[in-house]
């Protein structure tokens, strides 16, 4: 597990000095009259990413998680399938976000997530997969007033009724 540590903290800093630097594509800096530049989210989240990869190594150096104290294998046989777990529902996520939405994708899989993978209670499930889309639509259809993938048709009259609690 100590090998997986230093694996994960490696691909982890990468990916995260490769969007510093994609970010800095845009202005990263202040716009006056305008805020902070297209940049500057990205670039300083993936910085403070950088700073957490650069934690996980330090503590995997110094053995002081529970990871770098095992000398298991990084990956067992039901870590295996574990992953194609989480790889299949994110590919069924994907796929269901043209046909249901992203709204409903993502009750779905957040389903998916906690009750088949997570073993969470059936309330619990329910609650978070429910929620969760609907504080979703709000956010990015009411404040943000940006409009995520609808699906097809057939879920127009849900959202028509989400419209009306907006407007």
């Amino acid at each position: 597990m100590r090998r997986g540590e230093f694996i994960t903290a490696g691909i982890l800093a990468v990916l995260s000095i490769y969007m510093m630097w994609k970010s800095t594509e845009l202005n990263v800096g202040y716009v006056r009259g305008e805020g902070p530049g297209g940049g500057a989210w990205p670039f300083w989240l993936s910085g403070i990413m950088l700073l957490c990869t650069a934690l996980i190594a330090y503590n995997a150096v110094r053995r002081t998680s529970p990871p770098s104290q095992s000398d298991e294998p990084v990956l067992d046989s039901e870590g295996r399938k574990m992953i194609l777990q989480v790889f299949g529902g994110i590919f069924v996520f994907v796929a269901l976000v043209g046909i249901i939405s992203m709204y409903g994708a993502m009750l779905v899989f957040l389903f998916y997530y906690l009750w088949f993978l997570g073993r969470h209670s059936l309330r619990l499930s329910l609650t978070i997969s429910i929620l969760t889309p609907v504080v979703f639509f709000f956010f990015f259809e009411a404040l943000m007033r940006v409009t995520l993938p609808k699906g097809l048709r057939f879920t127009d009259p849900f959202f028509n009724w989400l419209y009306t609690l907006i407007y």
